[in-house]
């Protein structure tokens, strides 16, 4: 169910950077307000994933899951109906504070429900769906209606699938059982307590990997389009399968990779998939390769391993490295850092280098995102449960 309703989320989300070929030229869009399209929603959503989080550590999941999925949802069909650039930047900000909350709860949610050796499989799985979705299916689906029936319809049909997951959820999502009474070293949690995550070092570099993670991702996101029609010179089509090719890597590594962290464990899983996934911008803004696209689809394919980072540095890490009942609050802080530096910062300068430099800039700073990524993890504390007690069995069985 939570598969599904991600998918969703990201499917309302990234239609619009797919879209923006399409909407630029009757906006008469620059380079630089594209980008601020995809920051304004990055954050709003970075402060309503760390309130509505921390909140629903206290008050519980659903109360605000189920309203916060009808809404983006009605968001995404207004996206279709405005007028004006100022019209879809107001839009896409209130879309960001009603997606906001669903990342952080939907991944507590399976956290909270899963078995610690199960955990970065479970996480990977549900994460896994926005790359199915959001960066496979939707560049593909959004290009093919705009080609036909214009940019608007686009909008449009992406909102539909929301009203029916939310349908879903309200109907057979449960609330989980509240983790050892709601207290905090024995007393109810107080706001001050949820301030105590910040001791943990690694809640510090998971906040410096998932903005090098979010830089990655939305620098390419935003800016690959726009390369691959303005730059290479192809069509809006061709940049969708180029885009559906590597999301769906995604949606294949990031569940995969992630499912082998709950054996190797976190950090050298993690530091693979970083590694990996800095060929995608590489392999993007290398313009001969475009005379080869299905070469230039598998390299992208291969090596795209986005969605499987989001899982480890923004879930499965954070979570393992607090107390229980902050879950939602760790993932919502580190996704809150990531938002702001790596999906508001990041697309302005990269449109702001963009229009100085060309657009090759953004991709150069989309691989800079995966090495925060590798630097980070290198100074990670092993989170994984069963990897140390394994660890330790061995050492002891060896003394």
């Amino acid at each position: 169910m939570l598969f599904v309703t991600w998918g969703t989320v990201f499917l309302d989300r990234m239609a619009q950077l797919y879209l923006a070929p399409y909407i630029a030229p009757e906006f008469n869009l620059s380079h630089e307000q594209i980008g601020l399209l995809a920051s304004v929603l990055a954050i709003t959503w970075a402060i309503s994933t760390l309130f509505f989080g921390a909140l629903s550590d206290r008050v519980g999941r659903r109360p605000i899951l189920i309203p916060a999925v009808f809404a983006f949802s009605l968001l995404s069909w207004l996206s279709g109906a405005v007028h004006s650039y100022h019209q879809l930047l107001l839009v896409r900000a209130l879309m960001g504070i009603a997606e906001g909350p669903t990342w952080s709860i939907m991944t507590a949610l399976v956290e909270e429900s899963s078995a610690p050796e199960r955990r970065g499989r479970n996480i990977g799985i549900v994460v896994s769906a926005g790359a199915l979705v959001g960066l496979a299916a939707t560049p593909i689906l959004t290009t093919q209606i705009a080609a036909h029936f214009g940019w608007r319809w686009a909008f449009f049909v992406a909102g539909i699938p929301g009203f029916v997951t939310g349908l879903l959820i309200w109907r057979f999502v449960k609330e989980p059982p509240k983790k050892e009474g709601g207290e905090f070293h024995g007393h109810k949690i107080r706001l001050r307590d949820y301030v105590s995550i910040l001791r943990y070092r690694n809640i510090w570099l998971c906040c410096i990997g998932a903005t090098g993670f979010i830089g990655w991702l939305f620098l390419n996101s935003v800016f690959a389009p726009l390369y691959i029609t303005e730059v290479a010179h192809q069509p809006g089509t061709t940049a969708g399968f180029l885009l559906g090719a590597s999301g769906l890597g995604s949606f294949i590594l990031g569940f995969l990779l992630p499912s082998l962290s709950d054996r190797w464990g976190r950090k050298p899983v993690l530091l693979l998939m970083a590694a990996m996934s800095a060929i995608v911008p590489l392999a993007l803004s290398f313009r001969p390769l475009y005379a080869f696209p299905w070469i230039l689809a598998a390299i992208i394919f291969l090596t795209n391993a986005g969605q499987g980072i989001a899982a480890l540095v923004m879930v499965v890490i954070p979570t393992e490295s607090v107390p229980p009942q902050f879950a939602a609050t760790s993932i919502g802080l580190a996704t809150l850092t990531g938002e702001i530096f790596g999906a508001t910062v990041a697309p302005v300068l990269g449109g702001a280098l963009a229009q100085t430099h060309g657009l090759a800039a953004p991709l150069w700073m989309s691989a800079g995102g995966a090495a925060i990524v590798f630097l980070s993890a290198l100074f990670l504390t092993e989170s994984s449960k069963v990897k140390n007690a394994r660890l330790q069995a061995e050492a002891a069985g060896a003394d």
